[in-house]
């Protein structure tokens, strides 16, 4: 039964003539007749009948009414409610973050958002490349990627695109490597040194090929290891170096150089749906990151 027709009916219960109705709702009379008949059709039931020259409700007309006052109510409730969702931050929202920037990203996310009581997150670390963001966006509200300086931005068609950072690649070195000392390294440099990198396809290990075929060396990668983490353990006990994002290393036996005469760095952004944002509490969750975002880079 469609929904405007039944309010039509009720309309026809409570002011009594068509034309009363017709004039309320701004209907011609014969709209209002014409979308009656449509009901009467649809539940095959006779709810009109004439009387005099208009119309009234049969047994059946009224018996539909009342059950429409209850159907109608239960959707004008269900309208309220959808209201305080369109502007109040309420309900759940789906994160998804690749590994390390929850590591840099999450507890903070996490304790701002607390103060919202009626926003609750479902956060989870995916390990993710460029190519499967958008299969994720299906997924979750709100999936924060990275990719590297040198790959295509993420599709702003398709997708919102809010930009959170950018963190610099730095070389990994043990306490006590001989270009400990230096201010910045050449990655020529670092030829001779085998190296701790991630999966081929993930941004970090993008960045090094890229930088391997700009300045002509190749690094001997020894180890592949997605964890940074494990990354930071390896390099501290002298298995190789690494190119590590600068703001999420924190072991106090590793020190960072920035590589000379080059720019690397990984992009960190929020991608969600077009119109995701205009949901209030996706909104708060963007803002939330974007704050938290800000307080890392200082």
């Amino acid at each position: 039964m469609d929904v405007r027709r039944l309010r039509l009916l009720r309309e026809l219960a409570d002011r009594g003539t068509v034309t009363a109705v017709a004039k309320a709702l701004a209907y011609t009379p014969s709209a209002v007749s014409q979308q009656l008949r449509a009901l009467q059709a649809e539940v095959g039931v006779t709810l009109t009948e004439p009387a005099g020259r208009g119309l009234r409700l049969t047994d059946a007309g009224r018996a539909l009414a009342v059950r429409a006052d209850e159907v109608l109510a239960v959707l004008d409730r269900a309208e309220a409610e959808l209201n305080t969702y369109r502007s109040t931050p309420r309900g759940t929202v789906r994160v998804a973050l690749f590994p390390s920037g929850a590591l840099l990203l999450l507890p903070g996310l996490l304790r701002r958002m607390s103060a919202i009581r009626e926003v609750s997150l479902e956060c989870r670390d995916v390990d993710m490349t460029p190519p499967e963001v958008q299969a994720l966006v299906a997924d979750f509200d709100i999936v924060v990627a990275h990719r590297d300086d040198q790959a295509p931005p993420f599709d702003s068609e398709r997708m919102e695109i809010t930009p959170l950072l950018r963190e610099p690649l730095d070389v990994a070195l043990p306490r006590g490597h001989p270009l400990a000392n230096r201010e910045r390294v050449e990655l020529t440099e670092l030829a001779g040194e085998p190296w701790v990198s991630v999966d081929i396809g993930f941004p970090v290990d993008d960045v090094l090929r890229s930088l391997a075929v700009r300045t002509g060396t190749r690094p001997e990668v020894v180890q592949r290891i997605n964890d940074f983490r494990v990354i930071e353990a390896l390099v501290a006990d002298g298995f190789g170096v690494a190119l590590l994002p600068r703001y999420t290393v924190d072991d106090p036996r590793l020190v960072l150089r920035p590589l000379a005469g080059v720019r690397a760095g990984r992009n960190v952004e929020a991608v969600s749906r077009r119109g995701a944002s205009e949901r209030p509490a996706v909104r708060a969750v963007f803002d939330a990151l974007l704050a938290e975002a800000a307080s890392v880079t200082g």
